[in-house]
Order: structure tokens, then C-alpha cells, then sequence
């Protein structure tokens, strides 16, 4: 997968992540965080988007924040920011 990944203030780079997929369950918690932020749409439609792709809702609980919680196929959460567009 390849993510973008903008650096203030003036800096675009492009990060390459590679996803191997694993045959051990999650046992401890991520230690890198994805926050997603949709720059093309709104938050509920990449939440939607993504969640006819196959991702789950997840509860670490956040309780009731403005970003939503999935997570991908192994279990790793990542966050779906509202209105942090550049």
C-alpha cells in the first residue's frame, strides 16, 4: 500500500507501507497508529467506503470523539479524522 504523507509547512513525501499479513493473532497494542484523513471527501463517506471494503468498526474506547475507529483484517485499529483537510 502506498500512503502519502504530507510534512509541514511546505514538504509533500510519498511512504511506501508494506502490509505482510500475519498467521498470529494481535497480542499487544499497534505500535504505529494510522490516522486517515480524507482529503477528496467527507469523513462519513470514507468511512463508508471502508467499510464496504471489509473493515470493522472498533471500540478502544474513545468514547464520543470526532474520529472513527476501524480496523483492517488483522485487527490493527486506524482513525478516520473529520475536518482536517490541508
Amino acid at each position: 500500500m502506498i500512503l502519502w504523507a504530507r510534512m509541514y509547512p511546505l514538504t509533500t513525501i510519498r511512504v511506501l507501507i508494506e502490509d505482510h499479513n500475519s498467521q498470529e493473532g494481535k497480542t499487544v497494542k499497534n505500535r504505529l497508529h494510522l490516522d486517515v484523513n480524507p482529503t477528496d471527501r467527507e469523513q462519513d463517506e470514507e468511512v463508508r467506503r471502508l467499510l464496504d471494503l471489509g473493515a470493522p468498526h472498533a471500540d478502544v474506547g474513545q468514547g464520543d470523539e470526532s474520529w472513527v475507529v476501524l480496523a483492517d483484517p488483522e485487527g490493527n485499529e486506524f482513525c478516520v479524522l473529520a475536518g482536517r483537510r490541508p
